[in-house]
């Protein structure tokens, strides 16, 4: 399977119909592989829950990049943090999945998600399968209507993350935020 796929994230990542066509992969070796993609997210979002955001800003990246960075249509998440910065049990909600070069997103809908999860803070990623993650005027306006809405109820934002494939852009870091 390296050999057809060159490494494992590529086979984790590979389409279920690409891995059935290696001589020897059985669908149970399909499921098992699958299953064990679902557990990475799982895995990095652990110690989120455990300590501060501020201790670990890096795990946050990782996580959405093992969320969203294999997908092929665009999805938007949000994480919810309590006042500690600790990631709320079950905090990263999918807010919307959409084609290719898009996804709906709502502020009001995000904002009323927040406020019925108590969240102290929230964070908001999403993927650009293309696998440029430079953000389009239009995730630079959407951020600062998410921003606008958050402060407004006294929620404060984190970051905004655009994830590819293989890399991250922060639009704190890029002081787009």
């Amino acid at each position: 399977m390296i050999a057809r796929f060159g490494s494992l994230r590529a086979i984790v990542d590979a389409q279920s119909e690409d891995l059935l066509a290696v001589k020897g992969v059985t669908e149970t070796t399909v499921f098992a592989l699958k299953f064990m993609r679902s557990l990475i997210p799982l895995y990095l979002q652990s110690p989120l829950t455990q300590s501060s955001l501020t201790d670990t800003p890096e795990l946050l990246e990782q996580l959405w990049r093992s969320r969203l960075g294999h997908e092929n249509q665009e999805v938007f998440e949000i994480a919810h943090f309590d006042a500690g910065l600790r990631l709320q049990h079950d905090g990263i909600v999918t807010h919307s999945r959409g084609s290719q070069d898009q996804s709906a997103v709502f502020p009001d809908e995000v904002i009323k998600q927040a406020l019925k999860l108590n969240a102290y803070a929230i964070a908001f990623a999403h993927n650009h399968p293309s696998g440029d993650p430079t953000p389009s005027d239009q995730d630079k306006l959407l951020t600062r209507q998410l921003v606008l809405a958050a402060t407004t109820v006294n929620i404060k934002v984190i970051d905004h993350l655009i994830i590819s494939r293989d890399r991250c852009l922060s639009f704190r870091k890029e002081g787009l935020l």
